[in-house]
């Protein structure tokens, strides 16, 4: 047991590192704060002034902002669902002996490594292209037409690319929980009649319940910020259909200079962050406390 001393010792030679990350962080926040409450025009530096809450109540009567929240949460919903649901199940395929595993394993975990400008780009030129994408090859193939995904169907789209890239982390902290199960549970199981379905629900998944509430808490922190995959391949349209919030923020920084503007949306979004990790943290908590 670590004694009064060694308590001390270790918080002493951790608080510079805590200062550091603590100064890394609220610079750039109080700086975003000050900005949203300031008229700003990088074109036009001279209209400085104070504006008081003007930039929030203009950037809340933007068309774009409900559409924005709204794509923001369906984004980050779809993106989870899909990822822990295929996690679970590319985690129990891989973790059976098979030949090649590792080989096998390593390219399942590879998307994860792909820059996402990239990865949306081949997605879009390459698999998703209306004339020339494999999807499109596919289609025709079996007599159908080709399906204009970043025209018809924008979010879809941007909810499959973005899970593509995800899934790979998912599985590869779900199969690290599985890989911990102990494996006399597993045969203790089998020893007294229960099938794969029954061990899955009884056994497996509250084993990976920790698992998935990291992956949860993980990937939504992330997720919120999603920005590279909508401008690669949708900018945010058709209309404001794929527009989220980073996005909205985006656009009003760099496209209509309105730092003021874009500095308040930023501090909603850093709000909307902390709502959604405050409760995670606290499913977090509860898991891990069993």
């Amino acid at each position: 047991m670590a004694t009064q001393q060694t308590r001390s010792l270790a918080r002493f030679m951790m608080a510079p590192s805590v200062v550091l990350l603590f100064v890394w962080m609220i610079v750039p926040l109080a700086f975003t704060l000050w900005f949203s409450f300031q008229q700003y025009n990088p074109l036009n530096p001279i209209r400085d002034g104070f504006v008081g809450f003007s930039n929030y109540a203009l950037f809340y009567s933007n068309p774009a902002f409900l559409q924005s929240i709204l794509n923001t949460l369906i984004l980050v919903g779809s993106v989870l669902l899909i990822t822990v649901i295929g996690g679970i199940l590319l985690a129990l395929l891989i973790d059976q002996p098979m030949w090649g595993q590792g080989i096998v394993r390593i390219l399942v975990i590879s998307p994860f490594f792909v820059m996402p400008p990239v990865a949306a780009l081949v997605w879009k030129n390459m698999i998703m292209h209306p004339q020339y994408g494999v999807f499109a090859d596919i289609a025709r193939f079996f007599g159908g037409q080709p399906i204009d995904w970043f025209g018809q169907y924008p979010m879809l789209a941007i909810i499959i690319i973005v899970a593509w890239q995800w899934l790979p982390f998912a599985t590869l902290i779900l199969l690290t929980s599985l890989q911990s199960l102990d494996g006399e549970q597993k045969e203790a199981a089998e020893m007294d009649g229960a099938g794969f379905v029954s061990r899955f629900i009884y056994l497996t998944l509250p084993h990976m319940s920790r698992a998935i509430t990291v992956v949860l808490l993980i990937q939504t922190i992330f997720l919120l910020s999603v920005y590279a995959e909508i401008l690669v391949t949708t900018n945010g349209g058709p209309g404001y259909a794929s527009t989220n919030l980073p996005f909205l923020v985006y656009q009003k920084a760099l496209l209509e200079f309105k730092i003021g503007q874009a500095s308040a949306g930023g501090i909603i979004a850093v709000i909307l962050a902390n709502i959604v990790a405050f409760f995670a943290m606290r499913a977090v908590g509860k898991n891990l406390d069993k």
